[in-house]
């Protein structure tokens, strides 16, 4: 599991650090002072889960969610703040977060939290590696044989394993972590046409890369653009 902390006080996040590593010392645990602090480690880190401040110089932390939520679909936010308001909880909602933490974070309320994402990212060495490959390769033509191959099991078994684990099919994860890289892409470069997007990220369809975009995010890559860069 990888989490990222955001939070313009060092304190809170030493604080909030120690606690989740004293529950879950496995668990993977990055620091962000501000948004673009943020942006720049969930564009080289797979980040699961997202504790966000609320008052951050420059962007804000839920202007900071429905920029990282339109980037990486997967992720999940926990909402740190000192004040909650109806405006902020009426954005939080349409922001899909997974909970709130008030300030002072109090122990048991973030094991709380903690504990309904504990089964997330604990996968066997060999899934593990499977996943690594899948996002380095991600670019080029991966197949279930040349992955399971790769990592010394047989198809058949690698398939139901990766299903048990993950919780979807290999098919299935690889093509939506194509697409989340495409909106990274999309809000990143503007500028490149969308057919450049789509081979960049392991479609060698246009047609079939826009399809499978509008499954995920609702609206076209061209759609979609707009929306960003506005």
């Amino acid at each position: 599991m990888n989490i990222i902390l955001v939070d313009d006080e060092p304190l809170e996040i030493e604080q909030l650090t120690f606690l989740i590593q004293k529950h879950y010392p496995k668990w993977n645990v990055y620091h962000a002072f501000d948004a673009a602090q943020a942006l720049n480690i969930c564009e080289k880190q797979h980040i699961d889960l997202s504790f966000l401040d609320i008052h951050l110089p420059g962007k804000d932390g839920l202007e900071l969610g429905k920029l990282l939520k339109t980037k990486h679909t997967h992720m999940e936010f926990i909402i740190v703040t000192a004040f909650q308001t109806f405006e902020y909880a009426q954005t939080s909602i349409k922001l899909g977060v997974a909970d709130f933490l008030t300030k002072p974070v109090i122990e048991e309320e973030l094991v709380e939290v903690l504990n309904k994402f504990k089964h997330r990212g604990n996968y066997s060495p060999s899934i593990q590696q499977a996943l690594s490959i899948i996002h380095q390769e991600f670019k080029d033509k991966l197949t279930l044989p040349y992955l399971s191959s790769k990592i010394h099991m047989s198809p058949i078994y690698f398939s139901r394993k990766f299903m048990e684990e993950v919780g979807i099919g290999f098919s299935e994860y690889l093509n939506k972590y194509r697409i989340e890289a495409a909106a990274g892409l999309l809000a990143k470069n503007p500028n490149l046409h969308i057919s450049t997007i789509a081979e960049e990220c392991g479609f060698n369809s246009q047609h079939y890369f826009s399809q499978q975009f509008k499954r995920y995010y609702g609206k076209t890559p061209r759609e979609y653009k707009v929306e960003v860069t506005h």
